[in-house]
């Protein structure tokens, strides 16, 4: 009995020396003031008075500064939804590869101690030039007009892999020779038309789908006439189209090719225009990036529809 006593007296006299000393300490989180006075500096590179949208290059060196703040995070106005990525010591270069004169609404968050912040946003206006390689338009186009389909003949012609700079080849999946023909075999039927127009120096691009076109969600991007909102893969019925494309810098980040093992890009990417086009199958992205192109060769990178997946296609001249 003295025993539990004791136990009983040791226990007690413990959880009182704790309840006392969890009221003698006392946490303050400080000043919450949110930052204030945010100031985004750009400069736009190459801007002068004659230039005053820039050099053609696209690149804008950005620098915020704010009162109390600990951290700060941009989003570059480049796509509808808000992209937050973290500054470096507030600075950070962007390259703006939207062909043309385009302006963008810089939206940046500062924070302060606790998590507070604050936000500012700052319109710019840049001029992003580019010129593909004249080998490139000459391999797609032949310098007038040059059909594609996708070629059958070969392992790998469809692809899945992750969407990343250090994979440039389908390691999750690629399809084996003629895998699609018994299911879509309206996937080696289509023809896929790029034009130049040598007095306008633009370009188009006619999909022609005999047989349907091919999907592989079911939802071809930016709902294609006839196509439905969902279902399984399999060709749907689509009358074709036309739209006009422009070439521009690959924003993958994937290195050039030949300076890394199994990896690499000819940095340049077909962006196609409006909602009634595609290459190869319907995707939400409208820029396929250009990995290899020859007279007789295409491959292409597409960013998947599946968050995280990059898709591959590899074309030949249709006869």
């Amino acid at each position: 009995m003295n025993k539990i006593l004791k136990y009983l007296s040791a226990l007690f006299l413990s959880l009182t020396i704790l309840f006392i000393g969890c009221q003698e300490d006392e946490y303050s989180l400080g000043d919450l003031t949110a930052p204030s006075g945010i100031v985004i500096n750009t400069e736009i590179v190459g801007s002068n008075s004659s230039n005053p949208n820039g050099d053609g290059s696209g690149d804008v060196k950005i620098t915020v500064t704010a009162n109390d703040a600990l951290a700060y995070k941009i989003d570059f106005g480049t796509s509808t939804t808000l992209n937050l990525v973290p500054l470096v010591d507030g600075k950070v270069t962007k390259k703006f590869t939207t062909t043309g004169v385009n302006t963008y609404r810089l939206t940046v968050i500062a924070y302060g101690k606790g998590g507070s912040s604050s936000n500012l946003t700052k319109d710019i206006t840049v001029r992003s030039d580019f010129n593909p390689a004249p080998a490139i338009v000459t391999a797609l186009t032949n310098n007038a007009s040059k059909s594609w389909m996708v070629d059958k003949s070969v392992p790998g012609h469809f692809g899945v892999g992750p969407w990343n700079v250090g994979s440039v080849r389908p390691e999750w999946w690629a399809a084996a020779i003629d895998e699609k023909v018994n299911c879509c075999n309206c996937f080696y039927t289509a023809r896929f038309t790029f034009t130049k127009v040598a007095s306008t120096n633009t370009y188009t691009l006619t999909v022609a789908t005999p047989d349907g076109a091919f999907t592989k969600t079911g939802a071809l991007a930016g709902g294609l006439s006839g196509i439905p909102a969902s279902g399984s893969e399999g060709c749907y019925a689509y009358a074709g189209g036309t739209s006009a494309f422009t070439f521009g810098p690959a924003t993958s980040g994937v290195p050039a090719a030949g300076t890394a093992p199994n990896s690499g890009s000819t940095q340049t990417s077909i962006n196609l225009s409006g909602v009634n086009t595609f290459i190869g199958y319907g995707a939400l992205q409208k820029e396929y990036e250009i990995l290899e192109i020859t007279p007789t060769y295409m491959y292409l990178r597409i960013r998947g529809t599946e968050t995280g997946n990059a898709w591959y296609l590899k074309l030949i001249p249709a006869p």
